[in-house]
């Protein structure tokens, strides 16, 4: 059972990965991502989720030699963007989200698209480089279970990770499924839906129940499915609150009822047609 922020998932390369971190979609580059990667491991984040579009990188980097924190001790996560995609590409923008960074290694590299004409060269590259060292553990981002598998059958290797967007509106079962039995960690984007929905009566009556936020019952029910999340924010009293997921357990019917909100409603893309 994860009862600790310093909890971890054990990723089936043997890598461990924080269950809960931050995620920094719109966090401007500067001070504002600074601060927000800054508070977040003041409060015991370890595990900071960034990606070459984002364009904060730079920000993450510096955040991170500030924080006081050891290198050993973080669990740094980007993602290659759709238009590097490609064996040389792929290489050339690993490094410089490394340069960006100023780090030597990263803890997780994600595919952040998958784009037909490119991904499995892509993928390539990423083996390479994970077996140069250079990254602790590699996987994909918003891959349905068809795109997994035609990566399985050209490399014989398996993601490590998952990262989809996975929220009470989208609850991604049979993905979930398919991920759990090839060995592959799920992790949520957007767990919160962008802040909607979260004046659902279902939702509402449970955070009043446990006496917690409705943002504390969505991350806790995705703990509880064993999804890692990565809420964004960067907003310090919410960056804070998040870290309340950890002192209380949801009922197999409480899970029940959060699933049953499911409407396959996503607020991204759509992965089959993209």
């Amino acid at each position: 059972m994860i009862r600790s922020i310093q909890d971890k998932a054990l990723l089936n390369n043997g890598v461990e990965m924080p269950w809960l971190g931050l995620g920094v979609w719109k966090a401007k580059d500067g001070n504002e991502v600074i601060r927000a990667v800054q508070t977040a491991i003041a409060a015991g984040y370890r595990s900071i989720d960034t990606a070459a579009v984002y364009n904060n990188e730079s920000g993450v980097g510096a955040a991170i030699r500030q924080c006081g924190v050891p290198r050993e001790e973080l669990f740094i996560a980007t993602k290659l963007w759709n238009s590097n995609q490609g064996y040389t590409q792929t290489v050339q923008a690993f490094h410089e989200s490394l340069q960006k960074l100023r780090l030597d290694y990263l803890d997780l590299y994600l595919i952040h698209w998958p784009v037909k004409e490119t991904y499995k060269e892509t993928w390539q590259a990423f083996l390479d480089l994970y077996e140069q060292g250079k990254i602790r553990a590699i996987g994909v981002s918003n891959f349905q279970d068809y795109h997994i598998n035609e990566l399985l059958s050209f490399s014989g290797i398996i993601p490590a990770v998952n990262q989809v967007e996975l929220h009470p509106r989208l609850t991604q079962k049979p993905l979930l499924a398919f991920c759990k039995e090839k060995g592959i960690q799920v992790e949520a984007w957007s767990p919160l839906m962008r802040g909607q929905f979260l004046d659902h009566p279902v939702l509402m009556n449970l955070a009043k129940l446990h006496a917690k936020s409705v943002a504390q019952i969505i991350l806790r029910w995705n703990l509880q499915n064993n999804v890692i999340v990565i809420p964004k924010s960067v907003t310090k009293q919410r960056i804070i609150e998040n870290t309340g997921i950890f002192d209380f357990e949801l009922s197999a019917e409480e899970l029940s009822a959060i699933d049953s909100l499911h409407a396959d409603h996503r607020l991204g893309a759509d992965p089959n047609k993209y």
